[in-house]
């Protein structure tokens, strides 16, 4: 009975010296979410002529917990004829489908500095019809057949409410087309 009382005092001693545990950090707070407009355009340009321009408005939440960012899939499928002719030299003609157009996916989050970092990636996918109206600036092209030009893009930009800028210029380098991308951000109220 003796021994019991002795491991029972240990015990409740042994318990009384434990560390307590430290209290739990608090998390920061996490960034408000910010309700933003992000407006871009995809320009062509001939040499200085300007020779199309289509305009894009994303609404983009800076900050989203879930982080799913607005996405923009704008485009139709081409049919692109292809015939095969069978072994008695009768042409089979079959179609298959050619997606063009432009797909955006665009994030956003705040900077320290009272900014916003915008995540963008742009796809543009288009027909080029050789011959028609325009010389190649490079290249080889059968006149008779499109092609199918494609240009991506993934970058950030660093922008403050009201800010524009142009963050992409590319040459295509069959036409000599220049692609130029524009971006503006404003903070929606």
């Amino acid at each position: 009975m003796l021994t019991a009382a002795f491991v029972l005092a240990a015990a409740v001693a042994l318990g009384a010296q434990e560390a307590k545990p430290a209290p739990a950090k608090e998390a920061p707070p996490k960034p408000a979410m910010v309700p933003l407009k992000v407006q871009l355009v995809l320009s062509r340009y001939q040499g200085e002529k300007k020779i199309s321009s289509v305009p894009y408005a994303l609404w983009v939440i800076a900050n989203d917990p879930d982080n799913r960012g607005t996405n923009v899939r704008m485009g139709n499928k081409i049919p692109v004829t292809s015939t095969v002719f069978t072994s008695g030299g009768a042409p089979t003609t079959s179609y298959n489908y050619q997606d063009v157009g432009t797909n955006i996916d665009c994030r956003a989050s705040t900077t320290p500095e009272a900014g916003y970092r915008v995540s963008l990636t742009v796809t543009d996918t288009s027909v080029y019809f050789p011959g028609r109206n325009e010389r190649p600036a490079t290249g080889s092209t059968n006149v008779a057949v499109p092609a199918f030009r494609n240009f991506t893009s993934n970058f950030y930009v660093l922008l403050r409410d009201g800010q524009s800028g142009q963050y992409l210029s590319a040459t295509d380098p069959i036409t000599g087309e220049v692609l130029k991308l524009d971006v503006t951000l404003n903070v929606l109220k």
